[in-house]
């Protein structure tokens, strides 16, 4: 069974360049074509609240009560473009969602400039002990650099499971020591900090120039270092 562990859907296509179709194009609908086509039984709806698109956690929710065999949700919890972001509540939050909404986790966005030690605080311990509570995935958008909060945080909640988005946004174009993929490879130490696959276009040279050969070598280090625990 393939089960694809980050893909989203939205009622208003949120990127730019501008696509001819953009109540469309990043529906639900356009999703499920998508994966019957490639073979993929089920998929991780990561929600994200952007521009057109701030009732996302309820559209994806409804979306995963059409769907229950075929979609899972991660819900946006105070995200880097959210008013909420590293606000006082995150827990109270978090339960409220979970309450709501049969949810499998949640994500959270971190802004590039942090270092990512808001959770090692206590206000991030309560909100990942609501995690460890509900049996709940925390999905992660975060940077090299922010790694080493991760691994903090990962230890304190060994139930826990992390996932780093887009091979952790390790750039290709970074020369030796290679500082940025090695933060990252750390990672890969702590049983319950899981990589993502994706996202090549990301860390590509050339964006979007598929199928991303100058990727090719930063996915073989974090494919061979993470094991089964690459998504």
């Amino acid at each position: 069974m393939i089960i694809d562990s980050h893909c989203h859907a939205w009622t208003y296509w949120p990127y730019s360049p501008a696509v001819p179709d953009p109540e469309q194009r990043g529906r639900v609908e356009q999703l499920i074509h998508e994966m019957d086509i490639n073979g993929v039984a089920r998929a991780l709806v990561v929600s994200a609240q952007i521009d057109h698109n701030s009732d996302n956690n309820a559209y994806v929710a409804a979306q995963v009560a059409r769907y229950p065999e075929r979609l899972y949700q991660l819900v946006d919890l105070d995200s880097a473009w959210s008013a909420t972001y590293h606000v006082p509540g995150a827990a109270e939050r978090l339960r409220q969602m979970a309450n709501q909404w049969p949810i499998a986790g949640f994500t959270h966005y971190l802004k590039q400039e942090d270092d990512g030690a808001w959770l090692t605080t206590e206000e991030g311990a309560d909100l990942l002990r609501v995690a460890a509570e509900r049996g709940l995935i925390v999905s992660l958008s975060c940077y090299p650099h922010q790694q080493r909060a991760i691994r903090q945080a990962a230890k304190r909640f060994p139930s826990v499971p992390f996932l780093c988005h887009h091979l952790g946004h390790v750039s290709a174009a970074e020369e030796p020591p290679y500082v940025q993929l090695k933060e990252v490879l750390a990672s890969a130490r702590i049983p319950n900090i899981y990589i993502k696959l994706s996202g090549f276009a990301y860390a590509a040279r050339v964006k979007w120039e598929y199928p991303y050969s100058d990727v090719h070598w930063v996915v073989r280090a974090e494919y061979e270092h993470f094991g089964p625990r690459r998504m």
